[in-house]
C-alpha cells in the first residue's frame, strides 16, 4: 500500500526540470538544408566575416524558434511553459542579432519580411492540419534557404543577381526531396508529380543561366537532382519499402554532394595569398 501510494505520488507530481531542457527540431534534414544553403551564399560571397558568423547563429536560432510554435499551436487547448520560454528565447536572439545585421546591411530587410511571411503562412497551416502539404513543404524549403542570400548580405553588405539565383537553384534542389519522399506513401506514389516538378526546374535554371544569373558550373549542379531521381527509379521498390534511415542515408549523400559542387563553383580559381 505504501509503495503504491508513493508510486501515485511521483506520477502526479510536476515535473518542473521538463521546462528547463531545451527543445530543438527533431528534423536534423532541415539542419543540412539550413548549413548548405548558407555555406553556398558564403562560398558566392568569396569571404568570410564576423557578420557571416552571426547570420549563421541567428539563422540557426530562428529556425529552432520555429518548432516549439509549431507544437504550441498544435497542442494550443493547454500552454506548455517549456515551449513558450525555449521559443521566446530562441526567437529573440535570433531578432537582435537580425537587428543588429540590419543596420549593417539594410537590404537584409526582404530577407526578414519573406521569413516571416513563410512562418505565418506555416502557422496558418498547421491550424488547418495541412502542414505536410507540398505547398506549405515548398514554402518551408523557399524560407530555409534563404540562409544563401542572408550570409552574402551580411558578407558584402549588398545583394546581387547571382545571390537571387543561387538561392533559387538551393530551392529548387533541395524541395526536390518533396516528391522523392512522397513516393514511399500510397496517396502520393505517383510520379507524375515529380517528373513536372524536375521538368519545371530545369526549366527555370536554363532560364537562370541564358539570363548570366548562373555559371555553367553552378547550373549543372541540379543535375544530381536528376541523377538522384534516376537512382530512385531504377531501385524504387527498394526505396518504397526500405527503413528511413537508409533513405535518409541516400537523401543526405545526394545532399552533400550537391552542396560541395554549387559551392565550389563559385569559388575563385585562386585563392588570395595571405
Amino acid at each position: 500500500m505504501v509503495e503504491l501510494s508513493t508510486t501515485t505520488s511521483n506520477k502526479n507530481r510536476p515535473n518542473l526540470q521538463a521546462w528547463y531542457r531545451p527543445t530543438f527540431s527533431p528534423e536534423q534534414g532541415i539542419l543540412l538544408v539550413l548549413g548548405g544553403s548558407f555555406i553556398t551564399g558564403a562560398a558566392l560571397a568569396q569571404e568570410w566575416t564576423n557578420s557571416t558568423t552571426l547570420a549563421l547563429i541567428c539563422a540557426f536560432f530562428a529556425l529552432q524558434a520555429e518548432h516549439p510554435l509549431v507544437v504550441q499551436i498544435k497542442q494550443r487547448r493547454s500552454w506548455k511553459p517549456r515551449f513558450l520560454i525555449w521559443g521566446g528565447l530562441y526567437g529573440g536572439i535570433a531578432m537582435a542579432i537580425a537587428g543588429w545585421l540590419y543596420f549593417q546591411s539594410p537590404c537584409l530587410l526582404w530577407i526578414y519580411a519573406m521569413a516571416i511571411a513563410a512562418l505565418v503562412a506555416d502557422s496558418i497551416a498547421v491550424l488547418k492540419r495541412k502542414q505536410k502539404s507540398i505547398l506549405n513543404e515548398l514554402i518551408g524549403f523557399t524560407a530555409i534557404c534563404l540562409s544563401a542570400p542572408l550570409a552574402y548580405i551580411a558578407t558584402t553588405g549588398h545583394i546581387s543577381l547571382a545571390a537571387m539565383a543561387m538561392w533559387i537553384v538551393n530551392t529548387l534542389f533541395f524541395s526536390s526531396a518533396i516528391f522523392t519522399l512522397k513516393l514511399r506513401k500510397k496517396k502520393t506514389s505517383s510520379p507524375v508529380p515529380g517528373m513536372i516538378y524536375h521538368g519545371t526546374a530545369v526549366l527555370i535554371i536554363l532560364s537562370l543561366y541564358c539570363f548570366n544569373c548562373l555559371n555553367i558550373a553552378t547550373a549543372l549542379s541540379y543535375t544530381v537532382a536528376l541523377v538522384k531521381l534516376v537512382a530512385i527509379a531504377c531501385q524504387l521498390d527498394w526505396y518504397r519499402t526500405t527503413k528511413f534511415h537508409f533513405v535518409a542515408i541516400f537523401e543526405t549523400r545526394f545532399a552533400l554532394l550537391y552542396i560541395a559542387i554549387a559551392a565550389i563553383s563559385v569559388l575563385p580559381a585562386h585563392l588570395p595569398r595571405v
